[in-house]
């Protein structure tokens, strides 16, 4: 009987079976955005027996807001559906101990059981992935909130004042400007107030600036292209000042960063972070690096939370 990992994304569901040394066997699908909030339970379901049909616990990581109390993510500015059933569907369907977190409490709690803050008790995980994210653990604890939702990053306002608003409705979000789903239109935003018609952007994009991406944002930037080093500028310069904040707040001795834009553009993401974030901080910096444990540190999470669970 294994321990099952489930990691629920805006884009992908990962599911991977495991116990107390590490993941054994790993699935992954595009998360179901066709069937409804009972489309999503009912994958998951699937793609657990696709590994086995007695878990001994299982631990879900998840994209928030969640409510923990009630096991369903609600009102996430991500997905299309309001309130998704995640915790009730599981238990009914394997009659065995389920554990939800969000997915970057998760996250750094996988850092700490399988990763680099192993024997570290003052951690951090930031995720640039689809949206933006974090998940804190503070003297030894980690940090959940009434809700589950108590390290909430991306909904950190940079500009109250700002044009560009967050996929929740708020003004000038971290996640608004440097969330994957939002990096083409901060890109817009930038670009309309310069020429950029001879940029490589403007290239690969064929000209239509709303068939931007943002990896043709980075892909250009990669190459050297002006416009695009200084749009992935811009976004450092306010990702420095969302790891100043995490930094002043939370106080940690590592910062582990991961998410697929992260972990697809490592240095163009890290070092500008790295360049800027001093200048915005009065505690001692940690260390700032990018996670060991890849595109499945959520999945690393679940799998501590099952092992907590059973």
């Amino acid at each position: 009987m294994s321990f099952i990992a489930v990691d629920i994304g805006a884009t992908n569901i990962r599911v991977a079976s495991g116990n107390r040394e590490g993941m054994d066997e790993k699935t992954v699908e595009a998360t179901d955005r066709v069937n409804g909030p009972a489309g999503v339970s009912t994958q998951m379901v699937r793609m657990i027996r696709e590994l086995t049909d007695t878990p001994r616990a299982i631990g879900v990581g998840s994209i928030g807001p969640i409510d923990l109390g009630r096991g369903v993510i609600t009102n996430t500015p991500n997905y299309p559906f309001n309130e998704i059933p995640v915790v009730e569907p599981l238990r009914e369907e394997f009659d065995v101990p389920v554990k939800i977190a969000n997915d970057c409490t998760a996250g750094v709690l996988g850092e700490h059981f399988y990763g680099a803050g192993r024997g570290i008790d003052n951690l951090f995980y930031v995720t640039f992935s689809t949206g933006l994210g974090g998940g804190a653990m503070v003297d030894g604890h980690l940090l959940m909130g009434k809700d589950g939702n108590a390290v909430e990053v991306g909904h950190l306002t940079i500009n109250p004042e700002s044009e560009i608003i967050c996929g929740c409705g708020c003004p000038g979000h971290w996640e608004a400007y440097c969330g994957g789903m939002n990096i083409p239109r901060f890109t817009r935003t930038l670009l309309r107030k310069e020429k950029w018609d001879n940029s490589l952007i403007a290239v690969l994009c064929g000209g239509d600036a709303e068939a931007i991406t943002t990896e043709m944002v980075f892909d250009a930037a990669r190459q050297g292209d002006e416009a695009a080093l200084r749009v992935v500028d811009a976004i450092g310069r306010i990702n420095a000042v969302g790891v100043a904040d995490i930094v002043n707040a939370y106080d940690p001795e590592l910062i582990t960063i991961g998410g697929s834009v992260a972990l697809n553009n490592p240095e163009l993401i890290l070092k500008p972070i790295q360049r800027h974030v001093a200048r915005h901080v009065i505690n001692r910096l940690p260390e700032i690096k990018i996670t060991p444990l890849g595109e499945d540190i959520v999945l690393y999470g679940a799998l501590a939370l099952a092992l907590k669970a059973e």
